[in-house]
C-alpha cells in the first residue's frame, strides 16, 4: 500500500511519470473517464479550501469516481473519535482518503491505521499535491526540469518545503528567498539537501533577492499562512522587499510567475504581474486537478493488473 504524505515516498522516475500522466489526462480526459469507476474517495477537510476541494471533487467525478466530502460538522478528528477509528471505519467503505489537516501527525496516524491510500492535500509541513501541479506547470513550459532554476520568495512554509523536496527529487534547482527568521524548517531543508545529492539539484536559502538573477521561474505565497491570525499589516514592512512585481522581473530576467493562491494582490504580488503575460497562475490552478487525478489513478489502482 502506497501513500502520498511528503513526496519523498516516490522516486524521480515515478514523479516524472506522475507529471507525464497528469499531462496526458489533461490532453485526453475521455481516455481516463472510467479510471475510478465504482470507487469512492473520502475528502477530509479540517481547513477551508477553494482549489483543493473543487479540484478533487470535480477531478474524481471526471475519473468516474465518487467524492465524499467530510468537514468538521461531525466533530474534529481525534476528539469525537480517534484518528485510528476514523481511518479504520473509512477504509471499510472507500478506496482512498484525501486529507487537508492542521497537523502532519494526523496524516501519519491516518496512514498507519488505514488500509487504503492516504493523500496529503495540505498540512502544516507539506503541500505535495500543490508542488506536483507546480512542477507539471513548469514542465509544460520547459522541456528539461533539471535545467530549470526556480526561486521562491516570501515566508518559508509548507509550500516552500514541498517545492524544495520535489525540486531535489526531480533535479530542479530551487532557491528560497526569505526574510531572516522566516526561512524553511532546517530539518526539512537538510532532508532536501540529502535528496539533491543524488539528483544534482542545487538548493539554497538566502535573504538576498539579488541572488536569483537569471532564474527562470519565481513563486510566491501569502505572507501569513492559513490558521495564523497574525494581521498582514503587521508583517508588511518586513516582507514588502520580497514582493513579486514587474521591477523584480525586469531586474532578474525571470520569465514566468507562479502563486498557489489565494493571493493578496498588491502585497506578495502585484495585479500587474498576476494578470500579465509572465503569469502561469491559472494554468497552475487548473493543473491541481490533473496532477491530483494522476496521483489518485496511480495509488488507488496500484493493486490492479
Amino acid at each position: 500500500m502506497r501513500h502520498l504524505l511528503t513526496s519523498m515516498e516516490f522516486t524521480q522516475d515515478e514523479l516524472l511519470g506522475l507529471i507525464a500522466l497528469g499531462r496526458a489526462m489533461k490532453a485526453d480526459p475521455a481516455a481516463y473517464r472510467t479510471s475510478l469507476a465504482g470507487k469512492s474517495v473520502v475528502t477530509l477537510f479540517e481547513k477551508p479550501s477553494l482549489r483543493t476541494r473543487v479540484t478533487f471533487d470535480i477531478g474524481i467525478n471526471r475519473l468516474g469516481g465518487h467524492a465524499v466530502y467530510l468537514d468538521q460538522q461531525n466533530g474534529a478528528m481525534g476528539q469525537r473519535e480517534s484518528v485510528k477509528d476514523f481511518a479504520g471505519n473509512l477504509s471499510r467503505w472507500c478506496e482512498g482518503i484525501v486529507a487537508r489537516v492542521y497537523d502532519h501527525q494526523t496524516l501519519i496516524e491516518l496512514r498507519d491505521h488505514a488500509s487504503v491510500p492516504v493523500v496529503n492535500s495540505l498540512c502544516n509541513l507539506y503541500h505535495p499535491c500543490q508542488a506536483l501541479a507546480d512542477f507539471m506547470t513548469i514542465a509544460e513550459n520547459y522541456d528539461d526540469l533539471s535545467k530549470v532554476k526556480l526561486a521562491y520568495l516570501g515566508d518559508g512554509n509548507n509550500v516552500t518545503h514541498s517545492l524544495l523536496i520535489l525540486g531535489a527529487l526531480l533535479g530542479t534547482s530551487v532557491t528560497a528567498v526569505c526574510p531572516k527568521g522566516n526561512g524553511p524548517d532546517v530539518q526539512i531543508f537538510n532532508q532536501a539537501l540529502d535528496l539533491a545529492k543524488k539528483s544534482g539539484a542545487r538548493l539554497a536559502v538566502t535573504d538576498q533577492v539579488e541572488d536569483i538573477k537569471g532564474f527562470d521561474v519565481v513563486y510566491t505565497d501569502t505572507w501569513v499562512s492559513m490558521g495564523d491570525n497574525t494581521p498582514l499589516e503587521t508583517v508588511k514592512d518586513k516582507f514588502m522587499p520580497y514582493q513579486i512585481n514587474q521591477g523584480l522581473l525586469d531586474k532578474t530576467g525571470i520569465r514566468h510567475v507562479l502563486h498557489c493562491q489565494p493571493a493578496h494582490r498588491e502585497l506578495e504580488i502585484t495585479s500587474e504581474v498576476m494578470d500579465g503575460p509572465a503569469s502561469l497562475i491559472l494554468d497552475e490552478a487548473e493543473n491541481r486537478m490533473h496532477a491530483q487525478n494522476a496521483i489518485l489513478h496511480t495509488l488507488i489502482n496500484q493493486g490492479d493488473k
